[in-house]
């Protein structure tokens, strides 16, 4: 059998106040997640615990994210986490806090 990409999810995740990068990226992949129902797994004889799920994180200062935290988002299949410098931070006027933006995609595959 081989690997196929069946699926690609897209999400976006903030910390309005404490700019934790983890947090966003949490929250980008749930939004990716939160607003599907895969039953790709189940329609080609698979359970759901056979999707292999790659996370693709977008986020500023990405080696402070949590990928363990990242991952325990996913409900089910075997998950791997790729974090990169991207997204968005917005300070506020006072330049004393900002708000952090993460941008997900998570990539679906079976062994098909």
């Amino acid at each position: 059998m081989a690997r196929k990409r069946m699926v690609l999810e897209f999400g976006m995740g903030t910390d309005i106040r404490g700019a934790d990068p983890t947090k966003a990226a949490c929250r980008a992949l749930r939004d990716a997640l939160w607003h599907n129902s895969l039953s790709i797994a189940t329609a080609l004889g698979q359970p759901p615990q056979a999707m292999m799920i790659d996370v693709h994180i977008g986020v500023p200062r990405p080696e402070k994210v949590d990928k363990a935290q990242v991952l325990a988002a996913l409900p089910y299949g075997k998950g791997t986490v790729t974090v990169v410098e991207g997204g968005l931070e917005v300070h506020d006027e006072g330049g004393t806090g900002s708000t952090l933006i993460a941008n997900a995609c998570a990539v679906v595959s079976l062994d098909v």
